[in-house]
């Protein structure tokens, strides 16, 4: 009996503090809480149809992203302490042809050594550099792989601010990426120690590293531009991009393709831009345009007859000939400074037939001129 006591004393009092520890405070919690059978959710019905603007958006990229491609390039730079140390950057581009030709911008492959290409199904070609265009900032790269897709080049004229625009490319590496966007606005832009692109296509569309030779497409997905660079204080998108208008590209493939490099169309002149002033102390007919200071002998204008000047002046400490022909248009195109007729050339190749206008003294004439190729300057 006096075993049993102490055994029935520790009953209760386990019994006790299992009741105020565990069963009286289950009892106070709520449902939620002591109930795990099953949660509630609500849930979506399902079968939404997409909207249009998704719809296209979806056709765009699976149009397109077999023809898009990620390209490495590896090149090798000198350091003070280590020496020739290997470098690599990435960038992407478009096939153009079923031969394997790729349109990327030339800062992605410039001074590379070596070239890789991955397709979007993952496989990788070593690519052969073509022909480059520095001053388009234009590249051209081939590989040879089977059955590859070519992207549709289409019309870079007459785009409108609110167009809509699709990016696709490999931003930071991340292949296979599609962004979307609206033309923001027409514009030239100098590149960071670099070309300037006349009427660069500014689009809010996101474009970081790694988009630069990427596509950029309109609704229906042909291409319109070049994917090149952006504006921004951290080196990411901003909302401010930049493209090549397609148009400065197609003029330039065909050179780019079999010569290796662009035939740039010149006039053969040397000029200074006349501003108001400058007409009204020289006597000019036309308070605008380039006045012909030189000819370059047997270069296009000499051979069309335009006339250089002759007669010695100073233009500030710089020495000048007076007398020339002042140029005001060409194909009907008013020209007031040496952008003008920068922008002129740009559309044209050696070889073509321009139509100038011009002042000789008081007279107003015309001359077709059959460009030469540059060497260094227009």
């Amino acid at each position: 009996m006096r075993l049993l006591r102490p055994l029935f004393l520790a009953v209760i009092l386990v019994g006790l503090f299992f009741y105020f520890t565990t069963y009286r405070s289950n009892r106070f919690q709520p449902l939620a809480w002591r109930s795990a059978d099953k949660v509630e959710i609500t849930e979506a019905a399902g079968g939404e149809p997409l909207d249009p603007e998704e719809q296209n958006n979806i056709s765009v990229y699976r149009k397109n992203i077999p023809s898009v491609v990620n390209i490495t390039s590896k090149a090798v730079a000198f350091d003070f302490f280590y020496g020739l140390v290997p470098q690599e950057g990435q960038g992407s581009g478009f096939i153009i042809d079923k031969e394997g030709h790729i349109l990327t911008n030339y800062h992605v492959i410039a001074e590379a050594r070596t070239v890789e290409v991955t397709l979007h199904n993952r496989k990788k070609y070593r690519a052969t550099v073509i022909g480059t265009d520095p001053s388009h900032d234009l590249a051209v790269i081939q590989i040879k792989a089977p059955e590859l897709t070519a992207a549709v080049l289409g019309d870079s004229k007459g785009l409108q601010v609110g167009q809509r625009v699709y990016a696709i490319g490999n931003p930071f590496g991340l292949s296979g990426t599609l962004t979307t966007g609206i033309v923001s606005s027409i514009r030239p832009v100098q590149e960071p120690n670099g070309p300037r692109i006349d009427e660069a296509i500014q689009t809010d569309a996101a474009i970081n590293p790694g988009n630069s030779g990427g596509p950029l497409m309109n609704w229906r997905g042909e291409v319109i531009g070049i994917n090149t660079m952006i504006l921004s204080s951290v080196g990411q998108n901003a909302g401010i991009g930049f493209a090549i208008p397609i148009n400065t590209a197609k003029a330039v493939l065909n050179d780019l393709v079999t010569l290796g490099r662009v035939r740039r169309p010149a006039l053969g002149v040397r000029t200074i831009p006349i501003s108001p002033g400058l007409a009204e102390e020289m006597g000019l007919a036309a308070d605008y345009g380039l006045l012909i200071v030189q000819v370059v002998p047997g270069g296009a204008a000499d051979r069309a007859g335009l006339r250089g000047g002759s007669e010695r002046a100073y233009l500030g400490n710089t020495p000048i000939m007076l007398g020339g022909d002042l140029i005001i248009a060409i194909d009907g195109e008013e020209v007031q400074d040496q952008q003008d007729l920068a922008q002129i050339m740009n559309n044209h190749r050696a070889g073509d037939t321009v139509h100038v206008t011009f002042y000789r003294g008081k007279k107003k004439m015309d001359a077709n001129v059959t460009l030469g190729e540059a060497r260094e300057q227009v």
